[in-house]
Formats: C-alpha cells, sequence, structure tokens
C-alpha cells in the first residue's frame, strides 16, 4: 500500500558500494527500514543523501507492504531543514546521541502519533534554541512517559529513587537507586515543559551522573536496550 507519512532517520547502514538501508520512524507505520539503491553515487539519482542525516525529519512516500522486509521507498523531502541541529557541535553531538538511543528504544511497528510528535517538537526545540545543555536529560526523562514507565511523582518527599520500580523510597535496598545530589536535578525536571529547562543549573558531573542513572533506568525498563556508545561524545561535549 502506497502511503504519504511524515518520518525521522534513526540509522543508516551502507549497503555495498553505493547503497543504504535506512531505518526510519513513521508516523504512519512506526519503524520501518528501507534499501536506497545507489544513493552514494556520484550521479545523480532518485534521493539527497544529505537528506538522510542522523535525525532529520522527512516527508515520504513509500510502499509498505507490511511483511517484515525492507521496504520501498518512492519520494523522501525534508518536512523540516534544520538550522543548526546539524552543524552546531553540541546539538550535533545530542543529536547522535538521541538517533542511537532511539534506534535501541523503538522496536514497533505501529502508528504512535503522541510519542512521533513528541520526537518531532523536541528535535524542533532543539533546532532553535541557544541553551540546550539540559535538553538530552529531559528528553529522556519526558520521553519515557510514551513508553510506559514514566517515574511516579508519588512520595516526592523521599530522598531516594529506585531506578528497578520507578518510584521514591525512604532507604536504599538492593537495586541500583539514585541519591544527592541528582535526585534533586531529577525531581526538578519531572513535570515541567522545555520553557523551564534552562532554570535548571546543574554541574558537568552531576549531569554525566545524571544520565548514567538514566541509561540503568532504561536497562531495567525495556527489554534488550544498551547504553548508546556515543553516550561518552556527549559528556565530552559538555564537560
Amino acid at each position: 500500500m502506497q502511503e504519504t507519512t511524515k518520518a525521522i532517520v534513526l540509522k543508516t547502514i551502507k549497503y555495498g558500494d553505493s547503497s543504504l538501508i535506512v531505518k526510519l520512524y513513521t508516523a504512519s507505520s512506526g519503524l520501518k527500514s528501507y534499501m536506497l539503491n545507489g544513493v552514494l553515487s556520484r550521479k545523480k539519482g532518485k534521493f539527497n543523501k544529505a537528506h538522510f542525516l542522523p535525525l532529520s525529519q522527512l516527508e515520504i512516500v513509500a510502499q509498505h507492504r507490511d511483511k517484515g522486509n525492507l521496504e520501498r521507498l518512492t519520494e523522501a523531502k525534508l518536512s523540516y531543514p534544520y538550522q543548526s541541529a546539524h552543524t552546531h557541535m553540541a546539538k550535533n553531538a545530542i543529536v547522535l546521541f538521541l538517533s542511537e538511543f532511539l534506534s535501541n528504544a523503538i522496536q514497533e511497528e505501529t502508528e504512535n502519533k503522541a510519542l512521533f510528535s513528541f520526537i518531532e517538537t523536541a528535535l524542533q526545540w532543539l533546532d532553535h534554541e541557544d541553551q540546550i545543555a539540559n535538553f538530552h536529560l529531559f528528553f529522556l526523562v519526558e520521553i519515557s512517559k510514551y513508553f510506559g514507565f514514566y517515574p511516579s511523582d508519588n512520595h516526592l518527599d523521599r530522598p531516594y529513587f529506585d531506578l528497578v520500580e520507578g518510584d521514591f523510597c525512604t532507604q536504599p535496598g538492593l537495586n541500583p537507586h539514585m541519591a544527592e545530589p541528582e535526585i534533586s536535578f531529577f525531581k526538578s525536571i519531572l513535570g515541567i515543559n522545555f520553557d523551564k529547562l534552562n532554570d535548571i543549573k546543574m554541574s558537568q558531573k552531576s549531569r554525566r551522573e545524571l544520565i548514567s542513572h538514566l541509561m540503568v533506568y532504561y536497562q531495567h525498563h525495556l527489554d534488550g536496550f544498551k547504553t548508546p556508545k556515543s553516550i561518552h561524545i556527549l559528556n565530552e561535549v559538555f564537560s
């Protein structure tokens, strides 16, 4: 079935000398993969390889057979041309990290309009804002809502957060947990929106520690989740 839909580039894999396998998260059908034959060749073809940079936002026309194989992409154009996300060093580090994170975290070949809209809107905010040091932390916390394990906001007065149970507690048990000072920053992220991000003043060390805790949280709540290798680049950029 041919359909037109928005899509976000999660991952590309070189195939042969001139082709790419492109993994997209589509608004209409969730996760899909496509073969782009000859897109890396010097000859001008149907597709522009620059449109398939990490987390590029596209409008595509595709043939979806929904049989678990590579699908057919017939048209692709940018739906939102980034102004700085791929050229600003810190923003590009975030983009590379989040593209790897989303490629690990999203597995469903089903429509999820709320999740797609959140990712789309968040990336556009990143593109046009200047103060973005806390963006990836907020993104990781907020998107867990769409995966079904947003941290409980009950008992916010308690001094520890159990990363396995996803709840605040009075005493740390055997499970991995979060404590001060990172838990204060974690609490300040819960329930806010993008516009409040810059009010959170966090040290470089606390930022690194908090993202490390969040990776453990995801490992316990998403089957098969692996910490993105690009986290080291991200931490270096914000150090």
